[in-house]
């Protein structure tokens, strides 16, 4: 530019265009908390949102979850490297090791087999929840699942296959050769909290499932090494020291559903989990890391249940409030997503306001159903259907088809009969809010969300 133009600008009052270095530094978050809701895909989020104000006496179309209400959204590619419709253990592992990987396998590469250990051990993934304890952060682990399932071990685990819960599950051609069940890495990992299910995992024949001593007790050893309380119900949850590492068990597998807790029932729900994780990982002055799994969506999911699976989804957006509610906005970035979807249909044209639960009824007056807003439209065979469905799973029928069952107990029906209903293979959402919330947009690699959470804290 000549010297002419420069004094053109200053003449006319024009601004110059701000220098690289001029430019205000991007946010950097100092806590990262990621909420998993386990086979939470779209249609489920829609029938929970629905669920949720049909509860409180509402229509329920026109509700917003907690984390619908987030500024940012984007869509989430979840392909494993050798499989169109994923598992939970390769794409946990893309989270949180940036890098996408086979089905069935916890924290390794894909160039690894799945089941064969010296594979395993060739090929180690970077896992997150060992780089935020590297770098001075705290740690935590939530879910409604064993803290052995593939979801939470993905923080803290590499293994050749994800069913290696126990030293029992290990092959007997797998055993001896370096690797370690996944509850021995996690008493043997560094993490501040840990709460889920799971105990049978962790202790010899005696109270549990391994094969080694009988009387082996894997979270006494981890308290004595790490100097933390081990927790069994909530009011020991809730007398534990705050300024001590908590492992908490809370089932010998996996925690009550909600639609079957009792109200006296002696364990958390993932609410409480969640605050009792907060208020504890808040006290580290150079931030934390947390990962929170709604993980027993996917489970009801699997058995057709509908209704439990809402339920389950309804107290993850609660937990998700709750975070959003006690978190500074200015310094959490909150993620909220799904491992995978399910194939899980909302369909049949019921009116605004039908019980997401029902039989399909249709808008008084529709011209092809004939509707009275009243009667439940019939299909083809002469019987009612119910608005949720399921294109495989335990509810097809191999014989003529019955009144469907509705209500939050029922198994709704299915098309192709499966032992256990499958996950999906399509895009899931991902809601984020908080610093560095902007790079959640688009249509993205599963893999990306480490990458989101890694620069939001300001490591790349």
């Amino acid at each position: 530019m000549t010297r002419t133009f420069f004094a053109a600008l200053l003449l006319s009052g024009a601004a110059f265009p701000a220098l690289a270095e001029d430019a205000p530094a991007e946010p950097m978050a100092k806590n990262v908390i990621l909420f998993i809701g386990d086979g939470m895909g779209i249609s489920t989020i829609t029938a929970a949102r629905i669920y949720e104000a049909q509860k409180r006496g509402e229509t329920g179309e026109e509700n917003s979850l907690s984390f619908e209400k987030f500024d940012n959204v984007a869509l989430v590619k979840t392909y494993n490297t050798n499989a169109q419709v994923p598992d939970s253990a390769g794409t946990a592992t893309a989270m949180h090791s940036g890098v996408k990987t086979r089905i069935g396998v916890l924290g390794i590469g894909p160039e690894a087999e799945k089941g064969v250990c010296a594979d395993a051990l060739a090929h180690p993934l970077p896992l997150l929840g060992e780089e935020v304890k590297r770098r001075g952060l705290a740690l935590g682990i939530v879910t409604t699942t064993r803290l052995t399932h593939a979801t939470p071990a993905s923080v803290y685990a590499r293994s050749a296959d994800r069913d290696w819960e126990a030293d029992a599950a290990i092959p007997a051609d797998q055993q001896d050769q370096g690797c370690t069940d996944i509850a021995a890495q996690l008493a043997g990992a560094n993490f501040d909290v840990a709460l889920g299910g799971g105990t049978a995992m962790f202790y010899g024949k005696n109270k549990g499932g391994r094969r080694g001593e009988a009387d082996a007790d894997l979270p006494a050893a981890w308290a004595a090494r790490s100097g933390g309380v081990v927790v069994k119900d909530t009011a020991e949850l809730r007398a534990a020291p705050m300024d001590t590492p908590v492992l908490g068990i809370f089932n010998p597998s996996h925690m009550t559903y909600m639609a079957d807790r009792r109200p006296d029932s002696p364990e958390p729900t993932l609410t409480d989990m969640t605050a009792q994780a907060i208020a504890r990982l808040q006290a580290d002055p150079d931030g934390f890391y947390l990962m929170v799994e709604g993980g027993r969506i996917d489970h009801a999911h699997h058995g057709g249940q509908a209704g439990y699976a809402l339920e389950e989804a309804v107290e993850f957006a609660r937990a998700v409030q709750w975070a959003v509610d006690q978190t500074d906005p200015d310094e959490t970035l909150i993620l909220v997503t799904a491992d995978h979807s399910h194939v899980f249909t909302i369909a049949g044209y019921p009116q605004r306001g039908n019980d997401i639960l029902g039989l399909v009824v249709p808008p008084a007056g529709r011209g092809e159903d004939g509707g009275d807003g009243r009667t439940p439209v019939l299909a083809a065979d002469g019987l009612p259907y119910t608005t949720l469905g399921y294109a495989n799973g335990p509810g097809a029928l191999r014989g003529e088809r019955t009144l469907p069952e509705t209500g939050i107990a029922a198994q709704q029906q299915a098309t192709v009969p499966t032992g256990g209903e499958t996950h999906a293979g399509e895009d899931v959402a991902l809601f984020a809010t908080g610093p560095g919330a902007d790079r959640a947009r688009g249509v993205i690699e599963q893999n990306e969300i480490y990458s989101i959470i890694r620069k939001a804290l300001g490591w790349e």
